[in-house]
């Protein structure tokens, strides 16, 4: 193996509350197994911000064996104590916070945080991104710093496809971070949030990103079984295979776009749709 392959578990979505055991027990072996070289959780760890679903994400987490960063979803801003929300939204999780927006340096690649969840914002529906002046300054001041040579992973929650609506875009300045990333040695955007995994490049005036989404580890499931993404750089390459119990293949785990509407998957109770079939269309090496 080449001195500058690297290993990187990409989960997202656990939901605390309504995760699911089963998925979370095989995650957490094959971590003690396959040893990455990180893991990267990219947000809604939690179903509604409880203190017990923390304090069952905080335990979980902290018994991964590898370098943990975690990225803050919109389910883990305080749902039910608004002065906490604007206060103190991260509070509930200071049994973790070391790891919370964690760059972590793997020499020849690095992951750097990208915040897209926030307190409020000018719109009806705050379980959508944003992405804030100052967030995607410190990001790319991150990334600026790296050494020469070194390559950056983004980690956010939400996708940062922007599909120019105002009132209904899905991350607020997506584009506009989209368009600077892409002027960085940025080899993907890893992101969470729709609960199905995807591996697409979003072209930008400034040339492709592309866009590297986790599927769910919870009962709130979409079109696809719970999984997350085994993720290999071999030092030029980026290689992605989306792991799940069913024994599903990749192609057939992504779905070929980012909804525009990314609304919240399925209830409790709500029936689960079959696999999706997509085609497989691979993304150009860059």
């Amino acid at each position: 193996m080449a001195t500058d392959a690297r290993r990187i578990f990409h989960l997202s979505d656990i939901h605390f509350g309504l995760e699911d055991n089963r998925a979370l027990d095989w995650v957490q072996q094959e971590i003690a197994e396959k040893r990455p070289d990180a893991v990267a959780i990219t947000g809604d760890l939690t179903m509604r911000a409880r203190h017990r679903e923390f304090a069952a994400a905080t335990s979980w987490i902290n018994s991964l064996d590898a370098p943990v960063t975690v990225e803050v979803g919109n389910h883990d801003m305080p749902y039910f104590n608004p002065i906490e929300r604007f206060v103190d939204p991260y509070r509930r999780f200071r049994g973790m916070s070391e790891k919370v927006e964690k760059e972590i340096d793997l020499g020849c690649l690095a992951i750097v945080p990208l915040k897209t969840a926030v307190r409020a914002q000018p719109r009806l529906n705050w379980s959508k991104g944003w992405v804030t002046d100052a967030a995607l300054e410190k990001c790319l001041a991150a990334i600026d710093a790296l050494p020469d040579g070194e390559r950056a992973l983004v980690a956010v929650h939400h996708p940062l496809r922007e599909v120019g609506t105002q009132g209904t875009a899905l991350t607020k300045n997506g584009d506009k971070a989209l368009r600077e990333l892409a002027k960085r040695p940025v080899v993907a955007v890893l992101s969470g949030h729709v609960h199905d995994a995807f591996d697409i490049m979003e072209e930008t005036s400034e040339g492709p990103v592309r866009m590297i989404g986790a599927g769910t580890l919870s009962q709130r499931t979409r079109s696809t079984p719970p999984s997350f993404n085994d993720i290999q750089w071999d030092g030029e390459t980026l290689h992605v295979t989306v792991r799940n119990l069913q024994d599903v293949e990749t192609c057939d785990m992504q779905i070929d776009d980012v909804p525009e509407n990314a609304m919240p998957p399925r209830e409790p109770g709500e029936p689960v749709a079959p696999v999706r079939q997509v085609p497989r269309v691979d993304p150009p090496v860059h």
